[in-house]
């Protein structure tokens, strides 16, 4: 729990429905992400696109697979495994966006403009922080740290839109076809310390709290 002020069961229930309504828009959007990105990563052989798409299907995931733990009579019994099956999919997004990286490379696939791509992670940068920020103000006042801890999971996800853009206008604008595969590689080590810090049990994707609608406290062990 963070420190905050005293609030009234009806301020504090208020602040526990936006939270959840914010943690779904989030995951909303992440699935809309998805798909725009694989879509448009395939038609253009981005390998940034695809890997960026990837991302928030494991970012979804991630949730369900928190949410899967806290369903059962005795969650406790159930986060080793949660978090073994996050770990190994950011490991899984991490093994393929790095083999399609290399292989870009090489010369094996050679990655085309995305006008869609770019109009995605734009939009991205936008939406993302400000959903991080709504998360961030709400959780503050709530008290909740795992909420506080995953508005800034949402903001490193802004990060990786940005790291994608630079990619593809790079190529576009400069013909850089290298940039691509650059910012796929840069995706793929932040999957794989996604993955290590869950494999560890030191990361949860969604505040559990949000998703029970249980409790406001720290529910995850070691939230960012």
């Amino acid at each position: 729990m963070l420190d905050s002020p005293a609030l009234s069961p009806g301020r504090r229930e208020l602040l526990k429905q936006r939270i959840r309504l914010i943690v779904g828009l989030t995951i909303g959007y992440n699935v809309v992400e998805a798909i725009v990105a694989l879509g448009a990563g395939a038609g253009a052989s981005s390998v940034a696109l695809i890997g960026f798409g990837l991302d928030s299907i494991v970012e979804v995931l991630s949730a369900a697979a928190v949410a899967w733990q806290f369903a059962g009579p005795d969650p406790e019994s159930r986060e080793k495994k949660a978090l073994r099956l996050i770990a190994i999919s950011f490991f899984a997004l991490a093994a393929y966006v790095s083999i399609s990286a290399v292989l870009t490379l090489a010369g094996a696939m050679q990655p085309e403009h995305s006008k869609v791509g770019i109009i995605l992670t734009v939009t991205s940068l936008v939406i993302m922080p400000l959903l991080s920020w709504l998360e961030r103000r709400t959780g503050q006042e709530l008290g909740s740290a795992s909420a506080v801890a995953d508005s800034k999971q949402t903001l490193i996800c802004s990060y990786l839109s940005a790291t994608v853009l630079i990619g593809l206008l790079a190529n576009s604008l400069f013909g850089w076809s290298w940039a691509d595969p650059a910012a796929a590689l840069f995706i793929a080590a932040f999957a794989v310390r996604e993955g290590l810090e869950a494999w560890r049990g030191e990361a949860c994707a969604q505040p559990v709290s949000t998703l029970t609608g249980e409790q406001t406290g720290d529910n995850c062990s070691g939230c960012r």
